[in-house]
């Protein structure tokens, strides 16, 4: 089986963005829904700040897993009493089924087996959150969710008429499109034919009922495909890669006019597109 781990890869970006924590989501729910966590041990403090370690292993230590769902970025693992442990991968998070290095924490369940949270970077984080706290929590950070029904034409609409930054600035704010980083992003815009730099606010209806269609279309496909395999070890039966239009893909053909690909910088970030059919 995989080391479940997140690596930077050779093209620079760091994983994970929605199609691949839902990945990770799965496989944590083949693996804990029903199990009881008998043992928890949080070895970096950092991890739970401001809770104590000892504090957060005594509230989890005895709970029955009954979900584990996803929220934009985040894991969410729901317990039979009602809390929840909301886990954020950041950049090098990941629960690895074979023994690893760099454990921040370890949970042995009720069945023998047990599962550890490996962070080389150490910049991932659990909170153990009541229902009323955890709901608070993630409507603060997050927008609806893009698969979901609440993601409408109507929202987006709003959320871009607020806003004079470059349009994929804008796809990347998490309360904007919860789950979406800079892969999804390039391939979202470039299914909507939208230029990353075009101001935000400038979108007619039109052009924004494409770009939901486009994020829609980009995540569900990484999901289909269980994520990006990047050479890096992470994702080892992903294969969005094959299915990449404008991500890492500088001076090769588009594969809808044919012109070549041209890289730039959105936010700090390397971005992907067609000079030519995205207007």
């Amino acid at each position: 089986m995989a080391v479940w781990s997140i690596r930077r890869s050779s093209r620079g970006r760091l994983l994970p963005e929605l199609p691949e924590v839902e990945t990770y989501r799965a496989r944590l729910e083949r693996r804990l829904v029903g199990r009881r966590f008998s043992r928890v041990r949080v070895h970096d403090p950092r991890l739970t700040m401001p809770l104590e370690p000892s504090e957060v292993e005594a509230e989890l230590t005895g709970e029955r897993v009954v979900a584990v769902q996803r929220r934009g970025k985040y894991l969410v693992i729901r317990f039979e009493s009602g809390l929840a442990l909301v886990v954020h991968l950041r950049m090098t998070g990941g629960f690895p089924e074979a023994p690893a290095t760099h454990e921040r924490a370890t949970v042995g369940l009720d069945d023998g087996t047990g599962v550890s949270y490996r962070d080389v970077r150490r910049f991932g984080t659990w909170q153990v959150l009541a229902p009323p706290e955890l709901d608070d929590y993630l409507a603060a950070r997050l927008g609806p969710e893009p698969l979901g029904a609440r993601f409408t034409t109507r929202f987006l609409a709003e959320r871009l008429a607020r806003r004079r930054a470059p349009l994929k600035a804008v796809v990347l704010d998490q309360r904007v499109v919860a789950g979406i980083g800079n892969i999804y992003a390039d391939e979202a815009l470039w299914h909507a034919r939208l230029h990353p730099l075009r101001p935000a606010l400038e979108l007619n209806e039109t052009e924004v009922a494409s770009l939901r269609r486009g994020v829609r279309r980009a995540l569900r496909r990484g999901i289909e495909r269980q994520g990006a395999n990047l050479g890096d070890g992470a994702y080892p039966q992903g294969s969005m890669q094959d299915e990449f239009r404008a991500y890492g893909r500088a001076g090769e053909p588009c594969r809808r006019c044919r012109a070549l690909i041209e890289k730039t910088r959105v936010a700090g970030r390397g971005t992907h597109y067609c000079p030519v059919c995205q207007r």
